[in-house]
């Protein structure tokens, strides 16, 4: 698809569409599929092209994203492993819960900072932290942080690399840089379960 096919999809959803993507994508376990880095990044340029106005779009996308982990939060408190007990459905797998634990182990309370820039663990990462109880006003003090920094971060860096690239060279550099901002941003989490599995793998070696 033209990087003009890509800006009119995201311009026809409007400020609600955008903002509706990044709550469901911080903190409805579900959604974890929604490109939300892409999604911010490629706002940000139409900002850049008067579009979209960039202060509107970062304060909406940074309330979203907050009181979407907040319901993350609230699901993973009430609801928990229940949603897991009928096994694996097609948007919903218990391997990425596991990934996240293990992540949240290694990193504690930062993963709630550091998963905002890295797919899938974004989204499960305010559900697990309501299902260990992680006191609430550590987790917003968090959640606040991390969504400033991804949402501020993003929309910015489209923002300027649109003011930098002409109209009529749009099509030539947009899409690859929406590209390489979706395989950089799943590289933690291709790192991460690298490393979990070779880890993995050595402590079996061990117990032989």
């Amino acid at each position: 698809m033209p990087a003009h096919g890509i800006l009119s999809i995201i311009q026809s959803l409007g400020y609600a569409g955008v903002w509706g993507a990044v709550f469901l994508e911080s903190g409805v376990p579900f959604c974890f599929f929604f490109p939300g880095d892409s999604l911010l990044f490629t706002a940000g340029f139409l900002a850049s092209q008067e579009l979209m106005n960039i202060w509107l779009l970062i304060g909406g996308c940074f309330i979203a994203a907050v009181t979407g982990n907040m319901l993350g939060y609230e699901i993973g408190r009430r609801i928990g492993l229940k949603l897991f007990e009928k096994g694996d459905t097609r948007f919903l797998k218990r391997k990425h819960l596991e990934m996240t634990q293990r992540f949240y182990e290694r990193h504690g309370r930062m993963t709630i900072v550091m998963a905002r820039f890295m797919p899938v663990i974004r989204t499960f990462a305010p559900f697990l932290a309501g299902i260990v109880a992680m006191p609430y006003r550590i987790f917003i003090l968090y959640t606040i942080g991390g969504a400033a920094l991804w949402v501020g971060g993003l929309c910015l860096a489209g923002l300027f690399l649109g003011n930098l690239i002409p109209p009529e060279q749009i099509d030539t550099y947009l899409l690859p840089i929406i590209l390489a901002i979706i395989v950089a941003s799943f590289m933690p989490s291709v790192y991460h379960i690298y490393k979990e599995r070779k880890l993995a793998k050595s402590e079996k070696g061990q117990s032989l």
